[in-house]
């Protein structure tokens, strides 16, 4: 499919909806030397996921900002994540600067289970961090980690939300499944969290705990695709549990790290027959109440 003939498909899906454009919660945007050793890592899929893993929008970062423009995406995050100590505070400062001169990207921050996390995490608040990113697959640690307990507070306190990556896909880590998580919500009920993924493989699970506190939200990234059907499809006999909390379902994708085009992602969501205010909120409506009074 040409740029175009996409971008005009989804804008279209969401003009048909009566929508101003997108919110997409789950995007990617990085340095240059750590976003080659992501797109290294899905290169080698088919020994790390025991799939192919082609990057659909492996092209200069100017370019991608322009793609989810003429897609319509009004809002974006750029969600970095470390994997070792001491990457955590820089990738911040780089978010900062990345949505200083990107209009429409949500300044995007992150952390890691160090001495340092709770300080640099309360420098990326007052400097205006409105989404954050966690993820234990990669960074391979233990949410309930207590250095982790006061940035958890801080960001419960706070009200800004953290998009986990705590489920077991695509590849189970130690610290992966709902077991850990669900102990860093019991300790703070009011954290505003992001499962991503809906969290696959292990969807009733997460479901539970959406459904147990008001304040966990699931996003859709690569949900429902062909691609993750084939190996984690999301049981049929749920959609009536993930209609009632339409109210906390967000559009996520993975742009641009997703291997086929953005637009699948809104096709699949439409085709689970869920109706076109379940779609709105999802698309739109959620995010905009969640991430900014100003959307």
């Amino acid at each position: 499919m040409e740029a175009g003939d996409e971008a005009g498909g989804v804008r279209g899906f969401w003009r048909r909806l009566g929508l101003p454009g997108l919110i997409d919660v789950h995007t990617h945007f990085m340095p240059d030397n750590v976003l080659r050793k992501v797109w290294a890592y899905f290169d080698a899929g088919a020994a790390l996921v025991g799939r192919e893993w082609p990057v659909t929008y492996r092209v200069a970062e100017g370019e991608r900002i322009r793609l989810l423009r003429d897609f319509g995406v009004r809002r974006f995050s750029a969600l970095v994540y470390p994997h070792r100590p001491g990457m955590a505070s820089w990738l911040n400062e780089w978010g900062a600067g990345f949505a200083a001169r990107t209009p429409g990207c949500l300044q995007s921050a992150t952390f890691y289970p160090e001495p340092e996390a709770p300080g640099y995490v309360k420098q990326a608040l007052d400097d205006g961090a409105r989404i954050f990113k966690a993820h234990v697959q990669v960074g391979a640690y233990d949410p309930r980690d207590p250095l982790l307990d006061p940035v958890w507070g801080m960001l419960a306190e706070a009200g800004v939300p953290v998009v986990v990556h705590c489920a077991s896909g695509p590849v189970p880590g130690a610290f992966t499944g709902p077991e850990p998580f669900a102990a860093v919500l019991a300790r703070h009920p009011r954290l505003t969290a992001v499962v991503a993924h809906l969290g696959a493989p292990e969807y009733q699970a997460f479901l539970e705990l959406a459904e147990r506190y008001p304040r966990v939200h699931l996003d859709t990234t690569m949900a429902f695709t062909g691609f993750i059907e084939e190996t984690a499809p999301f049981p049929r006999t749920e959609l009536p549990r993930l209609a009632a909390l339409g109210d906390r379902v967000l559009l996520g994708t993975d742009f641009p790290n997703i291997p086929y085009p953005y637009r699948h992602q809104l096709d699949v969501l439409e085709g689970l027959g869920l109706g076109d205010d379940w779609l709105r909120a999802v698309c739109y409506g959620n995010a905009a109440r969640l991430l900014t009074p100003e959307t």
